[in-house]
């Protein structure tokens, strides 16, 4: 089994030459908007859903930390 790599394709002709430019268009710049202020780990933190399962991770922890002390 022949296991050299493939040689580089060779182009059939050379590549053209790029075609003209065309002139830029002026873009007018839009106004510069404050960005909103990022809210950062407390705030993600503190929403329910997210506290409502790590109160269920908690919840089982403790379950299990309590079976293994106290009743094995």
């Amino acid at each position: 089994m022949d296991m050299t790599p493939n040689p580089p394709a060779e182009l059939a002709e050379p590549p053209s030459a790029p075609a003209a430019t065309a002139q830029p268009v002026h873009v007018p710049a839009l106004p510069e908007v404050p960005l909103p202020e990022p809210k950062g780990c407390l705030y993600a933190l503190s929403q329910p859903p997210l506290m409502f399962f790590l109160a269920f991770i908690a919840m089982l922890l403790a379950i299990t930390g309590a079976h293994d002390l106290f009743l094995d």
